[in-house]
């Protein structure tokens, strides 16, 4: 088994190094600068430098999803361009492809989680670009996990690390309440991930850490991790005036990945207590 790993310097890109060291997998971890999946011939030339790669798990992403209503074509280029060049480049290698969609296919209107199912029906360009992205894979890869997701957080920029800095700057916070979905640890993400792929178990799935939680709650339960004395304020999106519409209600229905795997996934709760942990005074 080699595994290349593409958009390596991101959360899930480093999850997954850690990953494949502890696990003795080799693995090729590419950043954006040394491999670029918006080039086909780019890629066949560097798979072809790098013989013998029986996986492909792409972690490179465009998510800025305000910057994406006005630069619509990059984030088509990254997010579904790129996904269609991995998988007809997996398929004339014969490797298996993982792919990473997220909770912005879908509108957050339906009130309820949504489970694998469902039709997406995307509010923003960010999330156009990730359905696009989607049907590409399912359309050109012969063996795919396509893996949608949410709230990441880990070993990188996110919105942890931003409360943190943000509650040393001000002492008071205003956070959206009206913005809700499960926060998700890479790392576990990452181990989910590799549950499927060792029993070949490809398709369509939603794994995110359980429960679920609003922009606010997630933000209060990180401030009263470290004892903030601060004021936390409620506050709505249309306050803040951003170019992208977010889905109110964007939760995922992990269902599939305990049917197959057997395996439970963490709360939000516990591991994110155990991040805070982590980082330590470092944030």
């Amino acid at each position: 088994m080699l595994v290349l790993i593409t958009g390596a310097n991101g959360q899930l890109g480093r999850a997954f190094q850690e990953l494949f060291k502890e696990q003795g997998i080799d693995f090729i971890a590419a950043t954006k600068e040394e491999l670029d999946i918006t080039n086909l011939q780019q890629i066949r030339e560097f798979v072809r430098k790098n013989e013998g790669i029986t996986h492909i798990i792409n972690c490179a992403a465009y998510n800025k999803v305000d910057e994406a209503e006005r630069d619509w074509k990059t984030a088509y280029l990254v997010n579904g361009i790129g996904p269609k060049n991995l998988a007809i480049v997996s398929n004339e290698i014969g490797a298996e492809l993982v792919h990473y969609s997220t909770d912005y296919v879908f509108s957050g209107k339906k009130g309820s989680p949504y489970t694998i199912y469902d039709t997406s029906d995307p509010i923003n360009k960010y999330g156009e670009s990730k359905v696009l992205g989607e049907r590409f894979v399912m359309s050109f890869s012969n063996r795919y996990y396509l893996i949608r997701t949410s709230w990441v957080f880990g070993d990188g920029m996110n919105f942890v690390r931003k409360v943190l800095e943000w509650s040393k700057k001000s002492k008071v916070l205003r956070i959206v309440d009206d913005e809700v979905s499960s926060p998700t640890y890479a790392p576990d993400l990452a181990k989910a991930t590799w549950e499927l792929i060792k029993l070949k178990a490809y398709g369509l799935y939603h794994i995110t850490n359980s429960g679920y939680c609003s922009r606010y709650e997630w933000a209060e339960f990180i401030l009263n991790e470290i004892g903030w004395d601060g004021e936390l304020k409620r506050a709505k999106q249309e306050d803040f005036n951003l170019p992208a519409k977010r889905p109110k209600f964007s939760v995922l229905d992990g269902f599939g990945l305990r049917e197959f795997t057997g395996m439970k996934m963490e709360s939000w709760k516990r591991r994110t207590t155990e991040f805070i942990e982590k980082l330590g005074s470092d944030y």
